[in-house]
């Protein structure tokens, strides 16, 4: 099988489907890997592990036009659409419910989807699963950041701590403009 490996394009989408190791075993089973020039540099990737690793570089259209399975880790954006040939498949976050209008373009192109979050094994989203622990821990991270008051919280500090003696689980921090 021949499959393609594009670089995101998704804003802040830093992340690549398929590392240089998942290359190499996919290389060492028969298939053929294209990998896009730079996919892999948000997630410290060179294109030259992915070359050592078995992989072809090439550029977004050459890499689409030839593969028949396109792995990512987004949904494909509207930009990407174009570059999609007919009777394709590709394995990734979908995420359809949200957004119809990628659901039309897949129906119209005859798009094979593989959604991340519904393939089951033994009754386990096992895709999903580390996905969901990463957002569970970045939560109160990401919680607290936006409670700074510069970032228009409230300006409370979530964690316990000693302020002048006195033990405190929530705080009003003293705000300075």
């Amino acid at each position: 099988m021949i499959i393609g490996i594009p670089k995101e394009i998704k804003e802040h989408e830093y992340r690549i489907s398929v590392t240089p190791d998942g290359v190499r075993e996919l290389a060492a089973a028969g298939n053929t890997l294209i990998v896009e020039h730079s996919a892999g540099v948000g997630s410290g990737f060179s294109d030259e592990e992915y070359e050592r690793a078995g992989a072809e570089l090439s550029y977004k259209k050459v890499l689409f036009s030839r593969a028949e399975l396109i792995v990512k880790v987004k949904e494909p954006m509207p930009a990407e659409f174009e570059f999609f040939q007919e009777g394709q498949a590709i394995f990734t976050f979908l995420h359809l419910a949200a957004n119809p209008d990628l659901a039309g373009f897949m129906l119209k192109k005859n798009i094979a989807g593989f959604a991340y979050e519904t393939l089951e094994k033994d009754g386990t989203l096992p895709l999903l699963r580390p996905m969901s622990e990463i957002a569970g821990r970045m939560a109160p991270i990401v919680g607290a950041y936006y409670l700074q008051k510069v970032y228009g919280g409230a300006g409370v500090l979530v964690t316990g701590c000693e302020v002048r003696g006195a033990e405190c689980g929530l705080i009003q921090l003293i705000a300075h403009s």
